[in-house]
C-alpha cells in the first residue's frame, strides 16, 4: 500500500526557532512619522458579539467572534541605530543612546553619544531603526529578564525620523501610541511546540493494514526505485512545531489601558497565564503559539481594508478553566 502525503512542504526544512524575539524581516513604508510596531504577550482566547460592519450578507447584525487577548508590557525607546548602504549590503553606520536607559540594559561602554553629530550625518543614513527595551517583571509570570529590540520608524527621509525618535528618546511608549481599534497588524510568533512526532501526526499519512507489515504508524513506501536514495519529500518521524510563522492581516478589536483590565479579564484568569496587569489589545481571530508566547506586531503590510472602530455588544469573561 502507498501512503498518501497529506502534509505541506510550504515550510520546508523546518527548523526549531532560536530565540524568543521573532525577526521580522520586512516592514511597511510610512510616510508619517511612526512607529511601525510592537510586542506583547499572548494571554489566551475568549469571544464576543459585536455589529457586523463587513460587506457579507451579515453586514449590521450582531456576529459572535473568537477573539485572542494580548497583555502589552512597558517599552521604552533607549536609542537609534542608523544604516549606511556599503558596496552590496546595508550595515549598522551610526548609534546613539539614552544615557540612562542605556545602562539599565547593560550598555555601559559608549564609544561616542553625540545626538548632534549623529543628526548632522542624516543625509548619509539608508535608514534610520528605533532600539526598545520591554520590561516584563510587572506581568507575573516567569520571565524577568529585559528583552531588547530593534524597528524601524515611519517618515519621509532619515531627518525626519531622526527628529522623531529625539521627541521619544528615553521615555516610555504606550500601545495607545501606536495602534489604534480597527487597525490591522501582522503577527510573528512561535507555533506550539509538540516534540518529536510520526509520520501519522507530522504528515497525516494513512496507517497501515493491521496485516499489511509489521508496523501500523509508518509510512507505506520510502520511494521509487531510481534516484537510489530516499527523497526529502518522503514523510518521516520528527520534530515537530516550535517554528517561527508569520499571520497577515489581523484586525485589532479593542486597545485598552491598564485601568480597564477589569472588563476584560476572565474568572480564575486564563489558563497557563492568569489575569491580565498592564495594557491590552483584543485580536479578532486566533494567533500562533501558546499562552505566555512573545508576540511580534507589525502595522499590516498588505492591508486590504480601511481602519474602522468596531461596535462591541459583549464581551464573555466566563471561566476558562473548563475549556
Amino acid at each position: 500500500m502507498v501512503s498518501m502525503r497529506k502534509g505541506s512542504l510550504e515550510f520546508w526544512p523546518h527548523r526549531r526557532a532560536q530565540r524568543q524575539m521573532p525577526r521580522v524581516r520586512t516592514w511597511p513604508s510610512v510616510a508619517e512619522p511612526s512607529f511601525q510596531g510592537f510586542v506583547g504577550f499572548k494571554a489566551g482566547m475568549t469571544h464576543l458579539t459585536m455589529v457586523d460592519d463587513s460587506e457579507s450578507p451579515s453586514k449590521g447584525t450582531e456576529v459572535s467572534r473568537a477573539v485572542t487577548v494580548l497583555e502589552m508590557p512597558k517599552i521604552y525607546l533607549y536609542g537609534a541605530r542608523a544604516y549606511k548602504k556599503d558596496y552590496l549590503y546595508t550595515e549598522p553606520f551610526s548609534e546613539v543612546y539614552d544615557a540612562n536607559l542605556a545602562k539599565k540594559v547593560g550598555i555601559n561602554k559608549i564609544k561616542k553619544n553625540d545626538l548632534a553629530d549623529f543628526k548632522a550625518k542624516a543625509a548619509e543614513f539608508e535608514r534610520v531603526n528605533a532600539l526598545f527595551y520591554l520590561d516584563p517583571t510587572d506581568i507575573g509570570f516567569a520571565n524577568k529578564r529585559i528583552m531588547r529590540f530593534e524597528m524601524p520608524v515611519g517618515g519621509k527621509d532619515s531627518g525626519e525620523r531622526i527628529a522623531f525618535i529625539e521627541k521619544w528618546l528615553g521615555k516610555e511608549v504606550k500601545i495607545s501610541d501606536v495602534l489604534n481599534a480597527g487597525d490591522y497588524i501582522d503577527v510573528t510568533s512561535i507555533s506550539k511546540g509538540k516534540g518529536w512526532s510520526g509520520v501519522i501526526k507530522r504528515f497525516g499519512v494513512s496507517r497501515q493494514y493491521r496485516k499489511a507489515t509489521g508496523k501500523i504508524r509508518h509510512v507505506g513506501v520510502l520511494g521509487a526505485w531510481h534516484p537510489a536514495k530516499v527523497m526529502y519529500t518522503v514523510p518521516h518521524s520528527g520534530h515537530m512545531g516550535y517554528n517561527y510563522r508569520t499571520e497577515i492581516n489581523k484586525r485589532i478589536l479593542r486597545v485598552g489601558a491598564a485601568a480597564d483590565v477589569a472588563s476584560v479579564n476572565v474568572k480564575g484568569g486564563f489558563p497557563n497565564f492568569g489575569n491580565i496587569k498592564n495594557d491590552f489589545i483584543v485580536v479578532d481571530g486566533s494567533i500562533p503559539g501558546p499562552s505566555k508566547r512573545l508576540i511580534r506586531i507589525r502595522k499590516s503590510i498588505r492591508a486590504t481594508e480601511k481602519a474602522k472602530a468596531p461596535q462591541i455588544l459583549y464581551f464573555s469573561q466566563a471561566s476558562k478553566q473548563g475549556a
